[in-house]
């Protein structure tokens, strides 16, 4: 890994800018199948209101950042209304514009299986139980203080480890 991993603490005092409330969530892995790690933060009004990260010895980036989407909606109540914030573009538009399709197909592509399922399942019937909830794709690594915050989070497992 080349860039640096920050601290939560530190993420906090170097970033600003970007969204200040929502739910943001962010997986990574070492190696890819690999060591990986989810982070998840709810902010409201800047300030955050609860967090979760956790870790998988052996995993995919794409794994955890299901696990993370996930991890996040069950953190909402029921009548929840808010943006959940993810820089994977593949788990944002899995959710928001493929999942529907494959589900009247009997869970399957056109082109062919669809890779971990069971967390995209999973993912889209919570997405689906929260209506008033937004999932929307943010650009990774470009100084939003909450995306950067899950990041440090999600690579948390890889300071602990060394």
């Amino acid at each position: 890994m080349n860039r640096t991993i920050l601290t939560p603490e530190a993420v906090l005092a170097k970033f600003r800018d970007g969204p200040q409330d929502g739910i943001f969530t962010d997986g990574s892995c070492e190696g890819n199948p690999g060591p990986g790690g989810w982070g998840v933060v709810h902010v409201a009004k800047g300030t955050i209101v609860q967090e979760k990260w956790g870790h998988a010895p052996d995993t995919t980036n794409n794994r955890m950042e299901l696990t993370a989407l996930i991890e996040a909606y069950r953190m909402l109540p029921d009548a929840a209304e808010l943006t959940i914030y993810s820089d994977s573009r593949l788990c944002v538009d899995t959710i928001n514009e493929w999942a529907a399709n494959w589900e009247k197909r009997g869970w399957r592509r056109k082109t062919g299986p669809i890779k971990n399922l069971e967390l995209v399942q999973e993912l889209y019937a919570l997405a689906r139980s929260h209506s008033r909830v937004t999932l929307k794709w943010i650009k990774a690594h470009d100084g939003s203080r909450w995306n950067e915050y899950v990041d440090a989070l999600a690579n948390f497992y890889l300071r602990e480890k060394h």
